[in-house]
């Protein structure tokens, strides 16, 4: 089974991300029965706090301990932009070749201006 790492934007609305997320989450595993959602984060938004500097740290320290594990196929991309935390992940992608696919128009369009149009 293909592992999908789920990009998406936490901050702001950290209550209606998560949600967010959950929902996409249940779309993979009822829409796609050879892939694994994964977004190791959405625990960590459990139990660390996104405004406490050193909790948010210590929450991105476990997210690219876990992506550099070697386990991850594609790195998808969902939101309405490009995340700090996002722009993050698709730099690890880059330097391990994991596929990465924006999954949304506003996603397509700045991953095309950032990484595509910029080489």
């Amino acid at each position: 089974m293909k592992i999908a790492y789920i990009a998406h934007p936490i901050s702001g609305d950290v209550a209606g991300n998560l949600k967010r997320i959950e929902a996409i989450g249940r779309k993979i595993n009822n829409e796609e029965p050879d892939t694994v959602p994964f977004a190791n984060y959405f625990f960590d938004c459990y139990t660390l706090s996104d405004d406490i500097p050193a909790e948010r740290a210590r929450g991105i320290k476990n997210n690219n301990a876990l992506m550099r594990k070697g386990f991850i196929d594609e790195l998808r991309l969902y939101g309405n932009t490009i995340s700090p935390g996002m722009i993050h992940e698709i730099e690890i992608a880059l330097q391990l070749n994991i596929i990465i696919r924006p999954m949304t128009n506003a996603t397509a369009i700045e991953f095309l201006e950032k990484y595509v149009l910029n080489q």
